[in-house]
């Protein structure tokens, strides 16, 4: 009875606070994220729990809220120009319609003017959305600080008070924080790294090769290091394709070949190196958790998706642990505290 008192009430809370979600979720991230950090101010520095607290939104401000806040003012511009200037666009696809006309594979895609224009209207519909979509994200930024601040201060009640509730073995426990920890570390900055490394290699290959807006280009292909399979490529084949048309045959084949060693080599090089440090996490539950994370979430959900389909694989192995009969699967974690009844730390 008072278990279905507790999910009707967190049910009704949810439901009136979903708005508010992503701040939620992004403040429980930073707090994984800086957890260390946090108690190593508090703990070894003998610094304050506000200033220890404050000192970290202010990184956060800056490392974070500051270069998103800039990409922002630099897109609106470019996707407004884009919509006004429709024929210079239409122009520009001229040759490359000429140059598909003619090839077995290409000539099925339809770049007729009317195809282009009905594809910017559409565009053009999703800027309001983009807008209510800045908004959001301003007051899910401030609402993920401040609540930030608290479960910083609060830590030592909070992490006790969750650990009680859960009813399972310290052993358990144990592999469940490892795993979230691995997960949000994994995607909240393993995905970011990956973005802007492919996104800083790719503008300069479009500079290089003569390729117009190679910095609005660049960010383009950033962002499309989330898509399944194909990622960047989405981004440089056309590219080439187009440098093609216009008679660029020699930028075009240089720009497929960069993209191809370079682009692509830096991705490989990335995922065996740095994100494997960060958490070796299965390439197929980044991808479907990353499609359905940004359903659910919006950008939240590059790390959330991952971290509820991992969450599937984690509670296996937990009730293997607590009622299976098979040996546990235990990962051994150093970052896991246990506390008493007294919110005291045992050793």
């Amino acid at each position: 009875m008072l278990i279905t008192i507790i999910l009707l009430i967190c049910i009704l809370i949810f439901t009136n606070l979903s708005y508010y979600l992503p701040g939620f979720l992004g403040a429980i991230t930073l707090y994984i994220l800086f957890r260390n950090i946090y108690h190593t101010l508090t703990e070894k520095k003998k610094w304050g729990k506000s200033i220890s607290s404050i000192f970290l939104i202010s990184l956060s401000v800056i490392f974070i809220v500051f270069p998103l806040w800039g990409l922002i003012n630099y897109l609106i511009p470019q996707l407004e120009q884009l919509i006004v200037n429709q024929k210079d666009l239409l122009s520009k696809f001229d040759s490359v319609k000429d140059y598909m006309h003619n090839k077995p594979v290409l000539k099925n895609i339809d770049l007729s003017d009317a195809a282009i224009l009905n594809s910017l209207q559409k565009l053009a519909k999703y800027i309001p959305n983009v807008l209510n979509s800045v908004a959001e994200t301003v007051v899910n930024i401030i609402v993920a600080l401040f609540v930030l601040y608290f479960m910083q201060y609060y830590s030592k009640e909070m992490e006790s008070t969750i650990q009680h509730a859960i009813p399972f073995s310290q052993q358990s426990k144990k592999e469940l924080w490892n795993e979230i920890s691995m997960m949000v570390r994994s995607n909240a900055i393993g995905i970011p790294i990956l973005g802007i490394c492919q996104g800083v290699v790719a503008g300069i290959g479009y500079w290089i090769f003569g390729v117009d807006s190679p910095i609005l280009l660049g960010i383009i292909t950033a962002v499309s290091t989330i898509i399944p399979v194909l990622g960047t490529m989405t981004v440089y084949v056309p590219t080439a394709i187009y440098l093609l048309a216009i008679g660029s045959t020699g930028n075009a084949i240089g720009l497929a070949l960069y993209g191809f060693i370079l682009i692509g080599g830096i991705d490989n090089v990335l995922r065996f190196t740095i994100l494997r440090k960060l958490g070796d996490v299965p390439p197929l539950i980044t991808v479907f958790g990353v499609l359905l994370g940004l359903n659910l979430f919006g950008m939240l959900g590059l790390i959330f998706g991952p971290l509820i389909i991992s969450s599937v694989r984690v509670l296996l192995k937990v009730y293997n642990n607590e009622y299976g009969k098979g040996k546990p699967e235990i990962i051994e974690s150093t970052s896991f505290t246990n506390y008493d009844n007294d919110n005291n730390i045992i050793t």
